[in-house]
């Protein structure tokens, strides 16, 4: 895969559908208001994330969020690189998260469950309030970094994210151009000496596959061997073996 560099960053040259599918969370923002129907792709999205989350983890998340594809694109030149603060990828606050936001949109639902057009109203306020939250983490850290508390996001890694790992060879060299390139951070080098990275945030999103110089990486179903899922980063923040 070709790559370029942007904002002192190495990213892999997005495929088509990731443009598409920023153009498609962009459309819901810019004409959601006029018309409400168009809300109805949020909840869509969702599932899609939910569902492809018990299937393969957060595999979704790194190929077909339309709001993941929105930062690895178009917004990608005004994110920093800075780290992620681990204690976003604690647990008990992105429970809570979800839960707020999930019961704040069925209560808005439920004030006028017949009106098709409310409920789309509901969807798209919610894809507005949740961009725009993902849009100033991304200006203060980097661009993916909604995707540490995103609730389908907390929902994919929880139910899934231990079908899958990232695989790291001998061959490796630290070099940790994977690191560097990596949309959430995560430290893909230091576990080398385990032959893998097992993490339910990984997005899957093969960047640091396509990256590495000497192809030591690889996204597969898990070694058997060891049930071990970690958390972001192994060294800080809490880990959990089993989905909550």
């Amino acid at each position: 895969m070709q790559t370029t560099l942007f904002s002192n960053r190495i990213l892999p040259t997005t495929a088509v559908h990731r443009w598409l599918l920023a153009g498609v969370m962009l459309t819901v923002l810019a004409l959601g208001w006029y018309y409400p129907l168009l809300g109805f792709i949020v909840p869509a999205a969702m599932l899609a994330g939910m569902l492809g989350g018990m299937l393969r983890g957060r595999h979704v998340c790194g190929n077909l969020c339309p709001r993941g594809s929105f930062t690895d694109t178009l917004f990608a030149s005004l994110g920093p690189s800075r780290p992620i603060p681990p204690r976003l990828f604690g647990m008990p606050h992105r429970w809570l998260m979800m839960t707020g936001l999930m019961g704040f949109m069925l209560y808005r639902l439920a004030q006028n469950p017949g009106s098709l057009d409310h409920w789309g109203l509901v969807f798209w306020q919610m894809c507005l309030i949740t961009t725009a939250a993902a849009m100033i983490l991304g200006v203060l850290f980097r661009p993916r970094t909604w995707c540490a508390v995103c609730p389908v996001g907390t929902f994919a890694g929880a139910t899934g994210g231990h079908k899958r790992e990232l695989a790291i060879a001998e061959s490796c060299r630290s070099c940790k151009l994977c690191e560097k390139n990596c949309p959430m951070g995560h430290a893909i080098a230091a576990h080398k000496a385990v032959g893998a990275l097992r993490n339910r945030d990984c997005l899957q999103c093969s960047t640091c596959v396509n990256i590495c110089p000497v192809s030591a990486l690889e996204l597969r179903k898990p070694d058997t061997g060891t049930n071990k899922i970690e958390a972001f980063p192994a060294d800080k923040a809490p880990s959990f073996d089993k989905a909550a």
